[in-house]
């Protein structure tokens, strides 16, 4: 059977790809909200990851009358009292959140308020909230995955984005900045989440 589409309320095109990647196997067809071009950035306003992740995706269903899928995600530093936590993508407050600049500014930022901390503090954890709306705005599908890791004091890989290139995974001994993608696909905090969301989404979409 062929399940409906999904709208990914996101403009970053690295994620969109990394999820993309994600839901291809199952047959879900994720088209990024980019491909739409009167639908206004969601303000994320919320408390927490799922708020925002609800927020987004009622949202942008419901200016599209699609199914629509959002997540939200950040770093929550331990010493740091969980920041940036929701703010990860703003830590910095620079323009266009998700660029490569404001991935720059908001790295330097988080190396200077972690600078006097010593290398067994420097212990995180990224989360990632998902959530599924229906046309009509409502959530259909929620989930959350975290991946818990420490903060290099310097870049370590090209690959990813955001923090990736200082977050330590200590069983690999590598950052998800240089972890080859298809094992990051297996153990980030999106990879988590969306294993737990997709179960759902197609039993869903099965009883439709």
């Amino acid at each position: 059977m062929a399940f409906p589409r999904i709208v990914l309320s996101s403009r970053n095109k690295k994620k969109i790809e990394e999820i993309a990647e994600l839901m291809a196997p199952h047959a879900i067809e994720l088209i990024g909200v980019t491909s739409f071009g009167d639908v206004p950035d969601v303000v994320e306003d919320k408390d927490s990851f799922a708020g925002n992740a609800a927020k987004k995706a009622s949202e942008v269903a419901m200016r599209l009358g699609e199914w629509a899928i959002a997540d939200d995600s950040g770093l929550c530093v331990d010493a740091l009292a969980g920041a940036p936590g929701i703010y990860s993508a703003r830590y910095a407050e620079a323009p266009n959140p998700g660029t490569l600049e404001a991935d720059e500014a908001n790295n330097q930022k988080l190396l200077k308020e972690l600078a006097a901390i010593p290398t067994e503090k420097r212990t995180g954890h990224y989360v990632c909230a998902v959530a599924l709306s229906d046309p009509n705005g409502q959530i259909r599908v929620a989930t959350e995955g975290r991946c818990s890791g420490r903060i290099l004091r310097e870049y370590q890989g090209a690959n990813g984005f955001g923090y990736d290139p200082m977050f330590l995974i200590p069983e690999f001994h590598k950052t998800f900045g240089e972890l080859d993608p298809a094992v990051k696909r297996h153990i980030s905090h999106r990879a988590k989440a969306f294993e737990r969301a997709i179960p759902q989404i197609i039993r869903l979409f099965e009883e439709l």
